[in-house]
């Protein structure tokens, strides 16, 4: 499946003249639900994932390079794990939505690094090239109906809560840095709560909902295979406008059995 999409990549990238406007596909979630697995198994099966980053077709964006520069006043509160990091506020949506559009031109973009050590954006950014298809992962990628309408395919990533906490302690007691106290009270007091608030009810929007995350290989494979057909054949198709997220009829699967893109 993968060598196939792989050599029509590299014989689309050899065509540099092209201006490319790229599937863009939104993917949402809830905390340590599995979002940036599901984009990393997406791109593992196209076989993009060794492909060096100049060449690569499919790219990969997330949400949590975009949160906002914080206030000294507002970095003394997130140190103490009293910031909500989960609420639409806290990211910087216009500069997100200029990304999004420059990418759908076609344009190379600079994205920036975010510390979660130290709460504050790095000085580096990091390029990511003109591609066929765009995975943008992040908790509330469907909360602004301005960036929600620019996504051609939207899927939700649904996990098991007490998976996702046990996901999110783990993770921030090592990768960040944080005290155990300090994640559940954080958890219990903003994360939640903005899950039930804000990303729990953009699901409805999703075209695609995909149980036990980056585990559901039925549902990832064919998401694959939806994104194979637009690589081999999708840029006529979008000109004919039968693959269009802004025209194209979409049925929204909610079951776990019916998590197939169309």
């Amino acid at each position: 499946m993968a060598g196939d999409s792989e050599t029509h990549l590299r014989d689309r990238g050899e065509n540099t003249n092209v201006i490319r406007q790229p599937f863009l596909i939104g993917v949402s979630g809830g905390t340590a639900s599995g979002k940036s697995s599901v984009c990393e198994k997406i791109m593992e099966l196209l076989g993009q994932n060794k492909i060096d980053h100049h060449q690569r077709q499919v790219a990969i964006l997330s949400q949590d390079s975009f949160y906002k520069v914080l206030t000294p006043e507002q970095k003394a509160k997130a140190l103490k794990g009293q910031f909500n990091f989960d609420h639409p506020d806290a990211f910087d949506s216009e500069l997100i939505m200029q990304t999004l559009k420059q990418i759908l031109q076609g344009e190379t973009v600079q994205i920036p690094v975010y510390d979660f050590v130290n709460h504050s954006r790095k000085e580096e950014f990091i390029t990511v090239y003109p591609a066929d298809v765009v995975l943008f992962e992040g908790i509330l990628m469907f909360y602004s109906q301005e960036i929600r309408d620019l996504f051609q395919m939207k899927l939700f990533v649904d996990t098991d809560p007490d998976t996702r906490l046990s996901r999110r302690v783990l993770r921030d007691i090592s990768e960040r840095g944080r005290e155990l106290e300090q994640v559940l009270a954080q958890y219990i007091t903003f994360v939640k709560p903005a899950f039930e608030e804000f990303c729990l009810p953009t699901k409805k929007y999703a075209d695609v909902i995909i149980p036990r995350g980056a585990d559901n290989l039925v549902a990832i494979n064919l998401i694959v295979q939806h994104i194979q057909d637009i690589l081999n054949g999708g840029l006529s198709k979008r000109h004919n406008g039968c693959i269009n997220g802004h025209s194209t009829p979409r049925q929204r699967r909610t079951s776990e059995s019916s998590s197939r893109p169309h």
